[in-house]
């Protein structure tokens, strides 16, 4: 990406394609004295900031392109935090792209992947952090994700980063004292208090860190493994709950061989169905892969319904979960299936048998079949996620930013460690600085151009 932002750029800002009305952004120093040569209707040079403006815009010979809307925005209030004007066209391909050509030909430059929001952040209007959670807010589909993003662009995981670096900046400027007066041997920075606030520190490093698998599964989608052996209905499980018949079904063991996943939304949330291949003792070579992925997919997984046959007797089924080697920070949800062809008044004795010996974990007794009692499981399912989140919990869900709390702590947990072994400040005095700078890094506070590189060509053009 370039580095010179003085310049004036256009880009198109709604998507491509047909549509009623086509948006066309410029932003820079010459963008009103640019708008207002080609806008006739109103002098844009003289009209009031955020001011919404008709006329009709005209190319060098006068010819008219198109009737429109005018929006002057006027630095420092703008998106950009420049002069900006932004062309509500008709969404004719043919007219968007005649006035783009129109505003290149007289001195703009069509404007990079994510620029605006460059410029926005480079201007001091939104921090790092906040810039990236635009693009999340674009992406975002479900409700959980938009509130994401959203309480990601308010800010305040931005100012929680801000406050530890600003705790951190004073002892390391202690120390850093200490070290301009190393002859005399003196000591500006008390070591308790140093240690008890790199602890503190680390402790809401770690708890941002624990959420960002609950953050991340919100914005890529929850991971929900279905798993069991074969023939107990975990295909017809996943048909049921996408509404379709995704998953071919067949009475004949192993017929699923490999990993099949889907999407669906509930109460706005993003669940991510796998369904996996029956897991049992097997000779085929092709249905042995597909258990292997069948035991892959069950590690990554988020949630594990595990599926089995409600004729079965409860200590097997038990056994069978157990088996699985479903970890603790994972949640299970035992389903005994195909309650179709077993008498109704059983179902619930074998059910509550199921969850008393699993520690009182969620067993439903179904039809996958016949869809009985599938709202039990969707509302099991969304209650789960709800659980694990909490309305004023800060919540990490971009990896770079998980990264780079990971490596402050682990810049942290030297200090502590030199602090212990007492060090000499010079030591202690880098592995701090280390911890700002990663801290930095998330905001933006410390950037290079290849970290803005990365995370801006990501963007749309236009945004």
């Amino acid at each position: 990406m370039q580095t010179i932002h003085q310049d004036t750029i256009v880009a198109i800002a709604t998507p491509q394609g047909e549509g009623a009305i086509g948006i066309i952004r410029l932003s820079g120093p010459n963008a009103i004295h640019l708008a207002d040569t080609y806008f006739y209707g109103s002098n844009l040079l003289k009209a009031e900031g955020n001011t919404v403006h008709y006329g009709k815009l005209k190319d060098d010979d006068g010819k008219m392109l198109d009737e429109c809307l005018a929006t002057v925005f006027k630095a420092p209030r703008s998106y950009t935090k420049e002069d900006v004007v932004e062309f509500a066209c008709h969404g004719s391909s043919y007219i968007l792209k005649s006035v783009i050509k129109l505003f290149l030909t007289n001195g703009a430059r069509l404007a990079e992947p994510g620029e605006f929001t460059m410029r926005a952040y480079l201007n001091g209007q939104m921090d790092l952090s906040q810039a990236e959670a635009v693009a999340d807010l674009i992406a975002s589909n479900t409700a959980s994700q938009h509130a994401l993003a959203m309480d990601q662009m308010r800010g305040g995981f931005s100012k929680m980063i801000a406050a530890l670096r600003e705790k951190l900046i004073e002892f390391a400027s202690l120390i850093e004292l200490e070290n301009d007066f190393s002859e005399e041997d003196v000591e500006f920075a008390d070591r308790d208090s140093l240690k008890q606030l790199v602890q503190k520190i680390l402790r809401t490093i770690r708890e941002l860190k624990q959420s960002f698998d609950y953050g991340n599964a919100i914005k890529e989608g929850i991971p929900v493994a279905i798993i069991g052996k074969p023939n107990v209905g975990k295909s017809t499980l996943l048909n049921a709950l996408l509404n379709e018949d995704k998953a071919i079904i067949s009475a004949i063991p192993g017929t699923t061989r490999d990993v099949i996943e889907d999407t669906i939304q509930m109460e706005g949330l993003l669940f991510r169905f796998i369904d996996t291949a029956g897991i049992r003792e097997t000779e085929d070579t092709i249905e042995s892969l597909g258990i292997a992925r069948s035991k892959e997919q069950l590690a990554k997984a988020n949630i594990v319904i595990c599926v089995s046959e409600i004729q079965e007797d409860h200590p097997s089924i038990v056994q069978e979960y157990k088996a699985l080697g479903v970890s603790e920070t994972q949640h299970g949800i035992i389903v005994l299936n195909k309650t179709d062809t077993f008498h109704a008044c059983h179902a619930y004795d074998v059910e509550e048998a199921t969850s008393t010996l699993l520690n009182r974990m969620p067993v439903i007794a179904m039809s996958a079949k016949e869809k009985t009692h599938l709202g039990r499981l969707q509302k099991e399912l969304v209650s789960v996620v709800q659980e694990k989140s909490k309305p004023s919990q800060t919540i990490v869900s971009n990896l770079r930013h998980y990264e780079a709390l990971d490596n402050a702590s682990t810049s942290l947990e030297k200090v502590i460690i030199g602090l212990d072994e007492g060090i000499s400040s010079d030591f202690v005095a880098m592995d701090i600085r280390h911890a700002l700078q990663y801290l930095g890094e998330i905001s933006g506070e410390i950037s290079t151009d290849d970290l803005l590189d990365s995370i801006f060509s990501n963007f749309c053009i236009g945004k």
